[in-house]
């Protein structure tokens, strides 16, 4: 086994070059990969395509590139929380794809397990399958780039025909991912909500780069207890168990 060990941040996102695709993993503000987020912003590539389930706040998460105009085009399936993200996409600044939130979870495992695409129920019979969901406007209220219609197929399942849309899996240049828990072999352990998409998104980087709060000795994570076994991951960072994380919508309830 190889030690997958790097320095810091910066030494392990130093090859993303200008243009790249990275998977991020996060669901809304859990499980942000932040320091490799900071790292990337501070060495100034730029013109990324990002594949992730939203796309941070303004001031934290994807946001911190998004505002510093370094993403060219995201694919997601929910970015509500962003308005500068509203602000680029309607004027033309930024390329689209929404994607429905269990067929992007799909798409990214697929892309990591080496299947080239699947047929879906989700989308069928509308803008998803049929083409038309706006992709990029052009600044003045008018659709510049449109979805292309995709392939639906009727399979016979559980006794009955349905329809099916195709969807093509993801594989991206890199995958950026944060862990609670990982040895020097890239072993990792997610935390509750962070490992909803984390896990999926390193799967689908032909080059993953994970950030983990404690970094522990190769045999010290029970086997059963791997979420992710460290085929999937080349880079291990460790960021301490004291870095700040933030609750997108902070709800309590009243005495």
């Amino acid at each position: 086994m190889i030690d997958k060990q790097v320095p810091d941040a910066a030494a392990a996102v130093s090859d993303i070059g200008e243009g790249a695709s990275i998977a991020v993993g996060g669901f809304g503000l859990s499980g942000n990969p932040m320091a490799l987020i900071e790292a990337l912003l501070a060495q100034g590539t730029g013109g990324l395509s990002v594949v992730s389930n939203n796309c941070g706040v303004d001031d934290w998460g994807l946001g911190l590139l998004l505002g510093a105009g370094r993403i060219r085009k995201m694919t997601s399936s929910y970015v509500g929380e962003n308005k500068e993200f509203e602000r680029q996409f309607l004027s033309g600044e930024l390329e689209v794809e929404l994607t429905p939130q269990g067929t992007l979870a799909e798409k990214l495992r697929a892309g990591g397990s080496g299947v080239a695409a699947f047929f879906t129920p989700t989308g069928v019979g509308t803008q998803v399958a049929e083409g038309g969901l706006p992709q990029r406007y052009d600044g003045s209220g008018g659709v510049a780039q449109a979805s292309a219609p995709k392939e639906v197929r009727t399979f016979t399942v559980a006794g009955r025909e349905r329809e099916f849309v195709l969807e093509d899996a993801i594989v991206t240049d890199f995958a950026l991912v944060h862990a609670a828990l990982g040895d020097r072999h890239g072993n990792l352990v997610f935390n509750k909500a962070a490992r909803n998409f984390n896990p999926l998104a390193a799967m689908a980087g032909r080059v993953c780069i994970a950030q983990v709060e404690r970094l522990v000795e190769p045999g010290e994570v029970d086997p059963d207890s791997v979420h992710l076994p460290g085929i999937y991951v080349h880079r291990v960072v460790e960021v301490g168990t004291g870095i700040e994380k933030r609750i997108e919508r902070r709800t309590v309830k009243e005495a």
